[in-house]
């Protein structure tokens, strides 16, 4: 990989997960991949991309912004260390492997880079990290919501970025109203993603916004926010 190539991909995370990792992405990928928003939620469908989405973001992350800190949360440590595998198996795509100071089953630290580190999602083991630039929350309709509330003061020192993904799993998990702006609902018939704003919802939209919680929507498989900012 060229300097000016190494540039590009710093300031453009989606060309560097299309060329540098050779990843076919979906036009939702590259909207939470671009996004500069602190807040996102991916309701989706098993297999719908969110962890490979999640995966670039917190490789790009550790690669490209010197002593930042990605979390990765789920409900066990199994789960976590899933995720993590998933930005080690991102990071053996790249032309040049980056060198590594710390390199283990549930985390790592890029040289001159930042750290990626896998955690079970329980509120006593993540209270004692802080300074996190990117955390996300996988499952989270299946963590508790005490674990939502203690996550947030940690982002808050660099104004660190929270992803919140799940698979729908009823009326449970973080509520909805965490997020505003710009919307992407998945059908869940034709799995064709359309952007929409809460002004310009339609009313099944705008009730499902309103009123169900994160993981659950009873008209699509997924729901996802890019570029949201807490409310």
């Amino acid at each position: 990989m060229n300097l000016a190539d190494d540039l590009r991909y710093a300031l453009d995370p989606v060309a560097f997960a299309a060329e540098a990792l050779g990843l076919e992405l979906d036009d939702w990928q590259r909207s939470v991949i671009a996004s500069t928003g602190k807040r996102d939620l991916l309701n989706c469908s098993r297999q719908a991309g969110k962890s490979t989405t999640a995966a670039v973001l917190g490789l790009h992350e550790a690669l490209y912004r010197p002593h930042s800190l990605t979390i990765l949360v789920s409900p066990s440590q199994r789960q976590s260390s899933e995720l993590f595998r998933k930005v080690t198996e991102l990071r053996e795509l790249l032309p040049t492997a980056p060198e590594l100071t710390e390199d283990n089953k549930l985390s790592m630290s890029v040289k001159g880079g930042g750290r990626v580190l896998s955690l079970p999602g329980s509120e006593a083991t993540i209270r004692g990290f802080s300074g996190a630039t990117l955390i996300v929350e996988d499952e989270a309709s299946r963590v508790d919501d005490n674990l939502y509330f203690s996550i947030r003061p940690m982002l808050a020192v660099k104004g660190g970025r929270l992803i919140l993904m799940s698979t729908p799993f009823g009326r449970q998990g973080q509520p909805l109203e965490v997020a505003g702006g710009v919307v992407v609902f998945i059908d869940r018939h034709e799995l064709k993603s359309r952007l929409c704003t809460l002004n310009g919802a339609t009313p099944v939209e705008r009730k499902a916004l309103a009123t169900v919680r994160l993981p659950h929507l009873p008209h699509f498989a997924g729901v996802l926010g890019c570029g949201l900012e807490h409310r």
